[in-house]
């Protein structure tokens, strides 16, 4: 009897409560980085921690303070727990060190400086002249991905592969909250706020709900309706309903009542008779017609008034592997270490394809006021859909990679594009790049968030980079 291996990995959650992320982007952003450079822990990045079992109650205790120190937090915690403690400016950084805490490193960049040794994460030829006006702190998180942020106010959530941290701008106070405080898992894929509550997304813990005042958590998991216990995102539609990106397809709840079963439906390409194109749906969003958008391995749907549409390579989607091959950075392919993403590249026609190529693979997703759709692919480079024809954009137009991770619009109507080299800004018909040398923490950028002084959080492999002065440098 043939087993799925997906099913095998969320029967592992359950069982031994490892939330297990193999089939995330991170680990292959983070294996490339541990072989360019030695990190200071030999412990590679996954996209989840291991965690207690999943059988945890709905609602816990409040999250722990952080220990005194980082030595007594060493003593106290598993391996995989972050040593707790603020960095204080100028002293040595443990290997496990910190859950933010204060900046690790902090300071204006001169015009002409270059980047100083060991900033970021990334070891890099001679950086280009830097641009004037930026400042940048950095917060180190170690060996995990911050695949979320989410500037709340004062406070800035940050969603790691190890819990969500609570950071307070005003105090440089922090919170890890994690297993320990009533999550179902240590992987973290999702932020965003719902009815006031922090919604979280994560890696085979389902959909969790943080009431920020209490502490106290409610959990929606495969039992309650939910497709999969892997949850990669969330949106809100402007009649009340809810949409959840999960591993086995989307789910629909309908009204937002997720304490009632009969309102949650299911999506996936069985039911819809391939009108999904794929059950891995990996983003969401609004249209501006009412619609829905999904991105996933197979493709782009769009799902309104009950009905399925959806595109692929063959309609455009992506550049063609002709064009980018040999921009490629990334030689180390999924599918040679997972059945499912060979599966996915074989069904695509893609087998013959060795490197970390495919165009059908949407990994961020947006819908900006125009109702254009744009689609971030792993290694097609930047899509654009306007519901009629598409138009690629990679590393010859611009981009300083063509493995798309983030996508945001800034109130100027500006796209800034989160790539494996950088942080790209398009104005207009053209890209400006940021990167190490203007302040990120690392060039691999999963995430980011504007908080109301207008800052830039940014989030990368080990670490985060609040950035002032970007916007001043377009």
């Amino acid at each position: 009897m043939r087993i799925d291996v997906k099913w095998l990995v969320v029967f592992g959650v359950v069982a031994f409560g490892l939330a297990a992320g193999g089939y995330t982007l991170g680990r292959w952003q983070a294996a490339q980085r541990v072989a360019a450079t030695p990190p200071a822990s030999s412990v590679p990045a996954a996209s989840a921690a291991a965690a207690p079992s999943t059988s945890a109650p709905a609602a816990s205790a409040p999250a722990a303070s952080p220990a005194p120190t980082a030595a007594a937090a060493v003593a106290q915690a598993p391996a995989t727990a972050p040593v707790a403690g603020p960095l204080r400016p100028g002293a040595p950084v443990p290997a496990a060190h910190p859950p933010m805490g204060q900046p690790l490193r902090a300071g204006p960049l001169a015009p002409g400086a270059t980047a100083p040794p060991g900033h970021g994460t990334t070891a890099a030829a001679a950086p280009p002249t830097v641009r004037p006006g930026i400042s940048y702190s950095h917060f180190r998180i170690g060996n995990r991905n911050v695949k979320s942020i989410l500037a709340d106010g004062p406070l800035v959530w940050v969603g790691t592969s190890g819990g969500v941290i609570r950071y307070d701008t005003t105090t440089d106070d922090y919170r890890l909250f994690d297993v320990r405080s009533g999550l179902l898992s240590n992987g973290v894929f999702h932020l965003s706020k719902l009815g006031g509550r922090l919604a979280v997304g994560t890696y085979g813990g389902g959909l969790s709900l943080l009431d920020t005042t209490t502490e106290q958590w409610e959990n929606f998991n495969i039992q309650h309706g939910l497709g999969d216990a892997f949850v990669y995102d969330m949106v809100e539609t402007p009649g009340g309903d809810l949409w959840l990106a999960t591993w086995s397809g989307a789910n629909r709840v309908r009204g937002g009542k997720l304490k009632d079963r009969a309102s949650w439906d299911l999506y996936t390409v069985e039911n819809t008779a391939g009108g999904l194109p794929n059950d891995w749906v990996y983003g969401l969003a609004n249209g501006k017609n009412g619609e829905v958008w999904l991105a996933t391995e197979g493709g782009l749907a769009r799902f309104v008034d009950d009905k399925w549409t959806h595109w692929t390579h063959k309609e455009g989607l992506g550049a063609p592997y002709e064009q980018v091959r040999d921009q490629i950075q990334y030689t180390r392919d999924p599918a040679k270490e997972s059945s499912h993403h060979a599966r996915q590249k074989a069904e695509q026609g893609l087998g013959q394809v060795d490197v970390a190529y495919n165009p059908n693979y949407i990994v961020s997703l947006l819908v900006d006021d125009d109702g254009v759709v744009w689609c971030g692919t792993w290694g097609g480079g930047l899509g654009r859909f306007d519901g009629t024809t598409w138009t690629n954009f990679t590393v010859d137009d611009g981009l300083p990679g063509n493995h798309v991770f983030m996508l945001s619009r800034d109130p100027q109507g500006r796209l800034w594009i989160g790539t494996s080299k950088g942080l790209a800004v398009r104005d207009g018909d053209r890209f400006t790049t940021f990167t190490t040398a203007d302040g990120l923490f690392a060039d691999n950028v999963f995430s980011m968030s504007r908080d109301d002084q207008g800052r830039l959080w940014i989030g990368s492999f080990g670490g985060v980079a609040r950035v002032s002065g970007l916007d001043k440098a377009l």
